[in-house]
């Protein structure tokens, strides 16, 4: 059986891309279009998705945001109000020249992110202290016209959240800044059971327009680094492009300070290549849309059908459990719920039956256990729970196994080629280092982590002080 189902996967060892593209095309959460870098989210990557969705709009909601939506269409003129902006985003902006037959008097943009759409609405409503905190929200889809393209990874359109905030204070913004990145980071490490580093984007690398930008770093099974969500003070840069003012407890006139924060489908690609394995995908229980399928065994004798399904009538009141009736052998249904990653299946035939008891199977390590009916629901909880703690410390193992501190650029370099992962260095904090470091080695800054450790004296790269540590890594 192990035989037949690997077959059909590459081996991540032998071709990690390949791994990738055959789990999301045959764990059936993709098709492509016929669009150069479009996919089609098919229903299991669209629940996965939809999981991840409700319980990160939970946690938006419940820290003050309201949601709403914004316009696909941003007008040329209107994009190029913020100048810092428009220059980062020009590279990848689709733009829209004909309505029907006739040629349109201005371009528009199709929105590659929205904080101009947001800035012009704000600079109607906001006109006094009193409006403030202004806390919004949008669940959107918007396009990047990227050269190269992965699915999930890389997309020219794909699907995310944009919060966009106007504070009094430069302090308000930075703690709405920090509050939303460790809304983030809970997400993905309770949920999805990824561990996250926490930290500032490098001034080269933070968002075009933005006063500084924090971000979650993710280091993926091929020892890359994926960054997994950011949140961005914006300072009052748009504010004074686009002339949000109100007047101040003082009775003056002032700029608002702003914020924006995005998580993107694209996480949905690292919980692939953080947890899968060559048997295919491995989705953490708290986000899967089936926490537990049941398999008849020998399901054309009599009573065994109407047993399974009473079994799931009952789980369901508390587990997402699903259940194939359908007249595929046991085998292949054994193959295709590995295949998709399903946390746990339940095995049940007659003499289970005649026993009063089950089995159960864990996706993440195959164990095998056999359970008695009475204990049923309480067990499953217990392996579901058990599974979700694993992947995050499996993942968090490999993470920090795969991290190295290094004080020399020739040890950089030589751990970037024999290892990969993450690794830490001092910075002198010149951008001539840091671009240096990328064109020699192909790795980029990921951030400046929060927790800073002293590690060495000198910068890595031109043995100058090194005034920061910095994680570095070749990421996606």
């Amino acid at each position: 059986m192990a035989k037949d189902f690997v077959k059909d996967v590459t081996s991540m060892k032998d071709d990690f891309a390949q791994w990738y593209t055959d789990v999301v095309t045959k764990a059936e959460l993709i098709d492509y279009s016929s669009v150069r870098g479009s996919m089609i989210l098919r229903p299991y990557g669209y629940a996965i998705w939809e999981n991840i969705q409700q319980q990160l709009d939970k946690q938006i909601k419940a820290t003050g945001h309201e949601n709403v939506y914004m316009p696909l269409f941003i007008p040329e003129s209107l994009l190029q109000k913020e100048k810092d902006h428009i220059e980062g985003f020009a590279p990848e902006v689709a733009w829209v020249t004909h309505g029907g037959e006739e040629k349109l008097t201005e371009r528009l943009c199709v929105r590659p992110t929205s904080e101009v759409l947001f800035a012009e609405h704000f600079k109607n409503i906001i006109h006094s202290y009193r409006d403030l905190p202004k806390k919004y929200n949008q669940w959107s889809n918007v396009v990047r016209w990227e050269k190269t393209t992965r699915p999930f990874l890389r997309t020219l359109e794909f699907l995310w959240q944009e919060g966009h905030t106007c504070h009094e204070t430069d302090e308000d913004a930075h703690e709405e800044t920090v509050r939303m990145l460790n809304v983030y980071a809970d997400l993905c490490e309770e949920y999805l059971a990824i561990p996250v580093i926490k930290g500032q984007k490098t001034e080269k690398e933070k968002f075009a327009g933005a006063k500084y930008t924090y971000t979650i770093e993710s280091l993926m099974h091929d020892g890359k680094a994926l960054q997994s969500g950011t949140s961005h003070h914006l300072g009052d840069g748009f504010a004074k492009a686009f002339g949000i003012e109100f007047t101040n407890r003082e009775g003056k006139l002032q700029t608002v300070q702003q914020t924006s924060w995005g998580f993107t489908t694209r996480i949905i690609g690292a919980m692939i290549m953080v947890h899968g394995d060559d048997r295919g995908l491995v989705v953490p229980p708290k986000i899967a849309p089936t926490q537990l399928m049941i398999v008849p065994i020998a399901q054309h004798k009599e009573g065994v059908l109407d047993f399974a399904y009473h079994l799931k009538e009952k789980l369901s009141l508390t587990i997402r459990t699903g259940i194939d009736a359908s007249d595929k052998k046991p085998g292949w249904k054994f193959n295709e719920y590995e295949m998709k990653g399903i946390p746990l299946r339940l095995e049940v035939g007659p003499r289970d039956i005649e026993q009063e008891q089950v089995v159960l199977v864990r996706r993440d390590t195959g164990e095998k256990q056999t359970v008695a009916l009475q204990n049923l629901e309480s067990s499953v909880q217990q392996i579901l729970t058990d599974i979700q703690n694993n992947l995050f410390e499996k993942a968090k193992t490999h993470r920090d196994s795969q991290t190295t501190a290094v004080t020399t650029f020739d040890d950089f370099k030589d751990n970037l080629t024999n290892k990969g992962g993450f690794i830490k260095a001092m910075w002198c904090g010149d951008e001539a280092c840091e671009n240096f470091i990328k064109d020699e080695t192909g790795a980029t800054s990921r951030c400046i982590p929060f927790e800073q450790e002293n590690i060495s004296k000198k910068c890595v790269c031109c043995e100058q002080e090194g005034k920061q540590l910095v994680y570095w890594a070749k990421a996606y």
